[in-house]
């Protein structure tokens, strides 16, 4: 029987955050989750009014980052130590690199990467003080490949996933492990009313980037990945005695990600001669 723990969740409004939240408060768990209106307070509070001391919601706009570094003393002071931490919150852009401008970059960056870092911050001294915590970090698919329409997005989360596995390294030593954890295409807003969409303008990558876009916006809905699942997942891996630096949801991600790997190695074999001609020479 697994033992009762305190989830931390950025943007539990909807997608993976909601998902989330509602099965671990069924599976006994606390869950203190982020929210960016009082409506929205309001409605997550309510949703769990049967469930009183299991659920609780904090407004927080994650890329207010001097909220976002005080938001862990202020939880753990009202309500009590945090165990695992997910840092959940996070949209996606589309556009084609050409077309799309900094401030949609900044902006990718200030929620997707910048956010989450500014959580992290917050919560770190408390679980390495405590030698003991799990911070999970909801990458992408798009933090291992890419595909046209989505530099921006894909930008962040390989930012993402690089600063998770290097803070993994940091924090082992004091019991406090780092999970990216790399969806592939589910169920969730991403695709639909959360995304933001650079407008087109440039007839060059008509050809390329239209179909793309259009599948995209057919398969929403669609899409092979049950949020419900991936939330059992998440479960699964907070009991985890030893978690992964990564894990990738979803059958998609799999083959995708196994594919650019291959990909990757036999980039690395045909240019090795050239690579190791860069070292200095035997004297």
């Amino acid at each position: 029987m697994s033992t009762s723990k305190t989830f931390f969740i950025t943007g539990v409004s909807s997608g993976f955050g909601h998902a989330l939240a509602e099965a671990a408060v069924a599976a006994g768990h606390r869950v203190i989750g982020t929210v960016r209106t009082e409506d929205a307070r309001r409605a997550f509070e309510q949703q769990f009014a049967g469930r009183p001391g299991q659920a609780f919601a904090r407004l927080l706009d994650v890329t207010d980052f001097a909220a976002a570094e005080r938001i862990a003393a202020d939880v753990e002071s009202e309500i009590g130590a945090v165990d695992v931490l997910v840092n959940n919150a996070g949209y996606g852009h589309e556009g084609v690199f050409e077309e799309s401008g900094m401030d949609a970059l900044q902006r990718q960056f200030d929620v997707n990467v910048f956010g989450a870092v500014a959580v992290t911050k917050s919560f770190v001294p408390f679980m390495r003080r405590r030698r003991r915590g799990h911070i999970i970090n909801i990458t992408s698919m798009g933090g291992f490949i890419t595909m046209p329409g989505i530099a921006y997005y894909c930008g962040s989360k390989f930012a993402l996933e690089g600063i998770s596995e290097t803070l993994g390294k940091e924090l082992k030593a004091f019991n406090v492990y780092v999970t990216a954890v790399a969806p592939g295409s589910f169920r969730t807003d991403w695709a639909g009313r959360s995304m933001v969409r650079s407008p087109r303008s440039i007839a060059d990558y008509d050809a390329l980037f239209d179909p793309i876009r259009n599948t995209r916006a057919e398969r929403s809905g669609k899409q092979p990945g049950d949020p419900r699942k991936a939330a059992q997942a998440m479960l699964t891996l907070a009991e985890s005695a030893e978690p992964p630096a990564h894990l990738l949801l979803g059958s998609d991600a799999l083959e995708l990600v196994r594919k650019k790997l291959e990909t990757v190695r036999a980039e690395l074999d045909k240019w090795e001669k050239l690579t190791r001609s860069t070292d200095v020479a035997d004297v």
